[in-house]
């Protein structure tokens, strides 16, 4: 049987992730923060396993555990019934790896039958994804079980973590008012402390470019009257045959880590036209490489960016255009754009993320502690 600790903090937390995208980055950031406060983490990945370079990458982190689920992602199953691998493989490895506490990283598995308090950072959602790509449209019914899986999670989860208060208010229209998130902006390590000079005479954007969340047929458009070339990294083709094709923007292809660094500290401009962004984890890498940043003008860029960043409408390709070569005609402004960005990425810091999760884990951890009756008053106060 489980025993929670005496101390509010977790000795040893289970961490499920997969290594597509963000998720990855964020996980590992996560552990490694928490290594550092000597707590550690069994680390568990659904979907396709680490390449290489990731394993290597966790591996490096103290008192971490890799663990291999090989089980599909709760986004891509089919129905219900299709998660109970899943389900039952974390639920055995939450009672054999003695942790006080599971992070999911996504909240349709919240209501696992485990004796540990279950957390969830929720990235995005089907839901709210259709939402902001088809507003007004009625979500599909092949995806309705899907949004009453996530509900379920949500209501039984012991705290679920939104990365900004304008996700947090887009969950709250899908799912209803009465479920309450901590905000805890994501944060980034900050690799290098100087800004290289700028070589590229050219814009930048970077993402999954299939996802037409990315909006990047707008930013295609756009580019036809843009000064200097546009260069998107990231994948053209998504795992169920999504694919955008691009007649004006420069595709990379899929940069690693080092080399997509190595662009945006030589880029001026960054470019995002993302209709739907919960954080936006590569506008923060750009802006901390200092890079200008000119963004769709969206409840999570402003709250994030809101003094730092040329806005524009999301689906205006001129202005768009306009916006960015104002940026490529002064170079000045350019600059300083770059430094107020820079400025701003600071405080998302990697280090600040791991505070405010931590924060919620001894909340979670201390209430469960408490006498029933007190569990109660603390969650009508």
């Amino acid at each position: 049987m489980h025993v929670i600790p005496p101390s509010a903090t977790p000795r040893r937390i289970l961490l499920v992730a997969d290594c597509i995208g963000g998720v990855w980055q964020y996980s590992v950031e996560l552990a490694a923060g928490l290594a550092a406060d000597g707590i550690e983490t069994a680390l568990a990945i659904a979907g396709p396993p680490p390449k290489p370079a990731q394993r290597a990458e966790a591996e490096a982190i103290p008192g971490l555990r890799l663990h291999l689920l090989q089980a599909g992602l709760d986004w891509q199953a089919q129905d219900d019934r299709s998660l109970a691998p899943l389900r039952a493989k974390l639920v055995g490895l939450a009672n054999d790896t003695d942790v006080d506490l599971v992070h999911l990283n996504g909240a349709a598995l919240a209501d696992l039958p485990v004796a540990q308090p279950v957390v969830a950072t929720q990235h995005s959602c089907l839901a709210t994804w259709w939402q902001a790509t088809r507003p007004g449209e009625a979500l599909p019914q092949t995806w309705r079980w899907h949004r009453a899986r996530m509900a379920a999670g949500l209501a039984a989860a012991a705290a679920v973590i939104a990365p900004s208060a304008a996700f947090a208010d887009q969950l709250r229209l899908a799912y209803g008012p009465q479920i309450a998130f901590d905000v805890v902006h994501n944060g980034r390590t900050q690799r290098s402390r100087r800004v290289a000079p700028r070589r590229m005479a050219a814009v930048l954007t970077a993402g999954r470019l299939w996802d037409e969340a990315k909006n990047v047929r707008t930013l295609d458009a756009a580019a036809a009257g843009i000064r200097w070339p546009v260069l998107a990294a990231g994948p053209t083709r998504g795992p169920d045959g999504q694919e955008v094709r691009l007649g004006h923007v420069v595709a990379l292809g899929t940069l690693d880590g080092d080399a997509l660094e190595d662009r945006m500290r030589r880029s001026p401009v960054f470019a995002s036209l993302a209709v739907y962004e919960p954080f936006g984890l590569a506008v923060l890498e750009a802006a901390l490489a200092g890079c200008a940043l000119v963004l769709s003008d969206t409840a999570t860029f402003r709250e994030l960016w809101h003094d730092a960043a040329l806005f524009v409408p999301a689906d205006d390709p001129a202005a768009a255009r306009d916006a960015v070569n104002r940026l490529v005609a002064d170079s000045d402004r350019s600059l300083r754009l770059g430094a107020w960005a820079r400025s701003r990425a600071i405080g998302y810091s990697a280090e600040a993320c791991v505070r405010g999760t931590l924060a919620v884990y001894r909340r979670v951890l201390q209430q469960a502690a408490s006498p029933p009756q007190t569990r109660r008053l603390q969650a009508a106060g």
